[in-house]
């Protein structure tokens, strides 16, 4: 056996990101860099990523407070709206709600329990079940949820959501109103107008509202869909994926990137040779077991990928076959008649083989994104490009 590494996930250092930067020059420049200073040997199906961040930034993807007031007051009409399972973040929702409440004479909010949408607990579940409550069917006021649980604060964060958010709008100079329920169709008690703030779920919690007589619903996906004054947007995606900015600015997700991730894929290929595949990522798509979070807040793990990169892992399981079909075999002779295994592989589907139980079921832009999430952080590493060797090796790859 030649080659002892196997997956290898590399941070690249990059330039600060502007916006109106070549982005596809300074990706391709990078890796080259990282390439001929780090010793590196370039492989067909290699992996260039880089954070939807500096995508959005180089895009001056951003819009403001009154830019968003702005569209919700031409959508709603500037009365009062229901905003329903916002995720509890200073840093994803907070500038949004201060942009929905300008564009709004009254804004009620209702939370989700015991939990946001991604995670963030309000109160744990075991203080749902000791007080009676249950959170499928029983819709609390502000005052209702004090009286059971009192001023619960988020253990990451130390904040206390329901006077965070409500002071919010308050100071955005709205009326504020607090409720928590979990069906979507309890807002309706207090208004028809709703704006569906779930990310994943957000399609059937519309179905939902529409069916129950909601007379004006607006996801977060359709606020900034087009351009305010000059502002940035995201036809697709609109508020989704955005993140706080400055205290009245946020950065949205990135408009469309193909051309993007295609362009740097041709100019690694004339430069090395080797035909790399490319991609944008944002969030990863795994949950902390500690926090109970789970990371993806953005609308998916990949805007823009190469062709390269669709479809989900066909791999068979090595322990299965070590202890099932290759049971009295050791060594050497293990190796070998793994490795015949692998390579009769023929590319058709291993779904219901016993072999392949246990293997990653999950879209490859997901997986690889995740890698790429957490080789970067999200702190100060300063290396929002990934570069990744080996991912499509397998146990035959020399």
């Amino acid at each position: 056996m030649s080659r002892m590494l196997g997956t290898v996930s590399m941070g690249v250092r990059a330039p600060i990101i502007r916006k109106g930067d070549n982005l596809a020059e300074i990706v391709t420049g990078s890796i080259l860099d990282a390439i001929k200073y780090d010793g590196l040997t370039p492989r067909d199906r290699d992996i260039v990523a880089m954070t939807e961040s500096i995508v959005a930034r180089a895009q001056n993807n951003y819009c403001s407070v009154d830019d968003i007031a702005t569209d919700v007051r031409n959508k709603f009409g500037g009365g009062t709206v229901g905003v329903i399972f916002p995720i509890l973040s200073r840093n994803r929702f907070s500038i949004c709600l201060r942009g929905i409440a300008k564009g709004c004479k009254k804004v009620i909010v209702m939370l989700s329990y015991p939990a946001d949408e991604v995670g963030n607990h309000l109160i744990d579940l075991d203080s749902v079940e000791e007080k009676g409550v249950n959170p499928y069917s029983d819709v609390l006021t502000e005052a209702q949820f004090r009286e059971l649980f009192g001023y619960v604060k988020h253990p990451f964060t130390g904040m206390d959501y329901i006077t965070y958010y409500k002071e919010l709008i308050q100071e955005s100079g709205a009326e504020a109103e607090i409720i928590l329920a979990n069906d979507p169709r309890a807002i309706l008690k207090y208004t028809k107008n709703v704006m569906p703030c779930d990310i994943h779920t957000r399609e059937r919690t519309k179905r939902i509202l529409r069916a129950a007589g909601a007379e004006q619903v607006y996801g977060m996906d359709e606020i900034m869909t087009e351009s305010i004054n000059g502002s940035g947007y995201n036809a697709r995606y609109g508020l989704l994926g955005s993140n706080k900015s400055t205290e009245d600015v946020i950065k949205l997700f990135p408009r469309e990137c193909q051309d993007l991730v295609d362009d740097i894929q041709k100019r690694l290929l004339e430069a090395t040779g080797k035909h790399m595949e490319v991609m944008v990522y944002g969030d990863g798509a795994f949950k902390d077991p500690v926090g109970k979070i789970w990371e993806l807040a953005d609308p998916v793990v990949s805007p823009a990928y190469t062709a390269g990169l669709e479809g989900t892992p066909n791999e068979l399981k090595l322990k299965y076959l070590a202890d099932n079909t290759f049971a009295n075999l050791t060594g050497e002779a293990l190796r070998d008649a793994i490795k015949g295994k692998i390579l009769e592989k023929d590319g058709s589907s291993l779904v219901g083989n016993m072999a392949s139980q246990g293997t990653t079921p999950r879209r490859l832009t997901d997986l690889i994104g995740s890698l790429c999430d957490l080789t970067s952080g999200s702190g100060d590493k300063g290396t929002p490009i990934i570069y990744i060797q080996g991912y499509f090796d397998n146990y035959t790859t020399d």
